[in-house]
Order: structure tokens, then C-alpha cells, then sequence
């Protein structure tokens, strides 16, 4: 079976996610980091200039999710699918969230503002953006905590790939002082605690420069 080689900024709570669900399945992977978003190079790997893309042989595809999906497809131990219908419905719902309400009102704005930019790119952050935001994120983290109802992980007894999505987002908010206030009255800062000692996510932790942002 070829080698999976993802496409992508080292860092990138999608990516990162990415490379979870081969870490999980105990796949071999490399990045191919790229070296400009805005480039012919990335929009001929992803046309609407997000990441990550993977290659798989000759099989190219984007979308973390769909990326997530089919590596489970391929290697369907150890799953990261419930069967029941209310786990299945749990996860999707739990995903649905990260990627409509979490990251674009959330973490793009915040942990932007608190980490990214400034590691990347120097910039100072935007006090008002990131308050615009805190209201968001209570709204999301807030969700998130009641579906997860103590369970250990977001849609159940076991790992999916809800957990795989959210974790990277929910690493960087947790080391904001914003994202940090409002995940110390949750339940999601013990399940970050358990992702986090996870050898997947021991293994793709984010770059120096955004940890020392942090």
C-alpha cells in the first residue's frame, strides 16, 4: 500500500487532525509542507486554498472529514465509526459543530488572534475581534459540554473521529486565556487531558513557534 502524503501548513489544527487518523491506525505518512496558501502550488492541490490534501497512490483528496473517512475505510481496525445510529448521529453532530460554529466563529478568531498570528506573522491581536468572539465560544464550548455529558469520549464509550476533529481546536483554545476560562468549568478539559495523552497526539504536536505563542 503507498505511503500517504499530506499537503499542508505544520500546525494546522486540520492537518493535524489528519494526521490523528494515521497515527491512530498506525499508518506511515509524510508532510509536504507548503509554502505558500495563497500559491498556483496549493490552489492545484486544494482550489479553494484550505488544507490539508492528501495523496494516496494515485488518489488525491481533500476535506479532513472525508480524509478521515476514508482512512477508516481502508484500515477499519481500530474503527473510528460507532455503529449504533445514535453514536453515528452524536458524531456527525459533534463534527457538524467544529466545522460550522467552532473553528469559523471561534478558533479562527481567537486562537488567530492569540497564536497564529502572532507566531506567523508578527501581528499584534485584535482585542475587539477576539471579545466579539468569547461569546461564541461559550456558546460552542458550552454545547459541546453538554453533549458530552461525562462520557469519555465526545460520542461515547469509545475514540471517533469527532474526538480527532475537535481535539486539535480545542488544544489551541485551551491554551488562550479566553478558550482556558471557559474550559475550566467543562467536563472538555478532562477529555483534552486524555487526548492529550494519547501517543497520537504526543505525535503531532504543534511546531515550537505556536506552543511558545501559547
Amino acid at each position: 500500500m503507498s505511503e500517504f502524503v499530506i499537503y499542508g501548513i505544520p500546525g494546522s489544527p486540520f492537518l493535524r487532525s489528519a494526521c490523528l487518523g494515521l497515527e491512530e491506525k498506525g499508518q506511515p505518512y509524510r508532510i509536504e509542507r507548503l509554502a505558500d496558501m495563497r500559491g498556483e502550488t496549493h490552489r492545484s492541490l486544494h482550489p479553494f486554498g484550505r488544507m490539508p490534501t492528501v495523496d494516496h497512490g494515485s488518489f488525491r483528496l481533500y476535506e479532513t472529514q472525508a480524509i478521515l473517512r476514508y482512512v477508516d475505510a481502508l484500515f477499519p481496525k481500530p474503527a473510528l465509526q460507532p455503529t449504533q445510529p445514535r453514536a453515528i448521529a452524536r458524531m456527525n453532530q459533534i463534527i457538524g459543530i467544529n466545522d460550522w460554529y467552532l473553528f469559523p466563529q471561534v478558533a479562527r478568531i481567537i486562537v488567530f488572534n492569540r497564536i497564529i498570528g502572532p507566531a506567523l506573522l508578527g501581528m499584534r491581536p485584535d482585542e475587539t475581534a477576539i471579545a466579539a468572539a468569547v461569546p461564541d465560544a461559550r456558546l460552542c464550548l458550552g454545547e459541546l459540554d453538554r453533549l458530552v455529558d461525562g462520557q469519555p469520549f465526545l460520542a461515547g464509550e469509545h475514540l471517533t473521529i469527532a474526538d480527532l476533529m475537535l481535539a486539535p481546536q480545542v488544544y489551541y483554545l485551551a491554551a488562550t486565556p479566553e478558550g482556558a476560562a471557559i474550559l475550566k468549568a467543562t467536563s472538555l478539559l478532562s477529555w483534552l487531558g486524555r487526548m492529550n495523552a494519547r501517543p497520537s497526539m504526543m505525535a503531532t504536536v504543534p511546531p515550537e513557534a505556536f506552543r511558545k505563542a501559547a
